[in-house]
């Protein structure tokens, strides 16, 4: 089979278009015939080599796939010809992946392949990091750092359809405007802006109840800031690269909680507590009231290409791959 390798760690032209042996699946796991693949941030950080508890290189990225059941294991309740969509323990950058299927579940009626791809690590993200993690209730604020990207526009139509006020940060103007028609109340240009000024201004100097941090570096310690007294802050990633940390005697004296939230980590220790939100989740989607924004497609072959465009910023929605 066709698949991408990270040959070693570097730049995304470490990224091969290969021949690959077709996997088999083990117990508890099936074999997808792969009809879209998922970007996400996290592929890129583990191509860097920068990913605490990565891959070793050679490998073969992806996180999450939408595609039919080719050949099950032992122990599995899913037929061949299922159309299903879940997350990975890497390998979907190919043709073929196999997968664990307790973190798979069936595509909708109606839902294409490519939305599907979409699916899994945005939203159940989106949703953890606000809800569970973050604890939003209607009338609260939050903050939405990358408010266009993969994980920002489905944070934006859940925490607007949530009743809450909502803030977000984009680069472009196309990108605000994006944000904005999901329900974000005040999207700020990052580039011209200091969203700190906005939130001060649009909330009377108290801030907000809730941030979604995703970058790092100052913008983490600006989000501290851009909180009010008994404010939250959910981190989930480090996009700038530059890790960033609270010092205790802030936290203290501001009555400020941070948390962390990782998926992959999070899906494995407990996985129930993840998946409970794919019932919710796929109704709002099958009814309309939310939306997978798609951004640019590429093909497998080109997944160079798809991360630099991604590391450029030039993305909005979900950017995917198809073999």
């Amino acid at each position: 089979m066709k698949a991408i390798e990270v040959t070693e760690y570097g730049d995304s032209d470490r990224l091969e278009f290969v021949d690959r042996d077709l996997p088999e699946p083990g117990p508890g796991e099936v074999r997808l015939e792969v009809e879209a693949a998922g970007i996400n941030f996290a592929d890129v950080m583990q191509r860097r080599g920068v990913y605490p508890g990565g891959p070793e290189a050679p490998y073969v990225p992806g996180l999450e796939a939408a595609g039919t059941i080719d050949a099950t294991g032992e122990g599995v309740g899913l037929d061949e010809g299922d159309r299903v969509v879940g997350m990975l323990n890497g390998g979907g950058y190919a043709e073929y992946v196999t997968a664990d299927a307790q973190m798979l579940f069936p595509i909708p009626d109606g839902m294409s392949f490519e939305e599907a791809a979409g699916f899994p690590v945005q939203y159940l993200t989106a949703h953890s990091c606000l809800f569970e993690w973050g604890g939003l209730e209607e009338d609260e604020t939050v903050l939405i750092q990358a408010a266009a990207g993969g994980v920002g526009t489905a944070a934006v139509q859940l925490a607007s359809n949530a009743g809450a006020e909502v803030f977000g940060t984009a680069s472009t103007e196309e990108k605000l405007d994006l944000a904005a028609d999901l329900g974000c109340d005040h999207p700020i240009n990052y580039t011209e802006t200091d969203f700190r000024e906005v939130v001060d201004e649009e909330t009377d100097g108290e801030g907000v109840d809730l941030v979604l941090e995703s970058v790092g570096d100052d913008v983490f310690e600006r989000s501290l800031d851009a909180m009010k007294h008994f404010g939250r802050m959910v981190t989930y990633g480090v996009a700038s690269g530059v890790p960033a940390s609270a010092e205790n005697r802030r936290l203290l004296f501001e009555n400020k909680t941070v948390k962390g939230f990782h998926l992959g980590q999070a899906s494995y220790h407990d996985p129930s507590k993840i998946m409970k939100a794919v019932p919710e989740l796929t109704q709002g989607l099958t009814s309309g009231d939310l939306e997978i924004i798609l951004g640019e497609s590429f093909a497998l072959e080109d997944a160079a290409e798809a991360h630099q465009y991604i590391e450029d910023r030039k993305s909005s929605g979900k950017v995917l791959l198809k073999p």
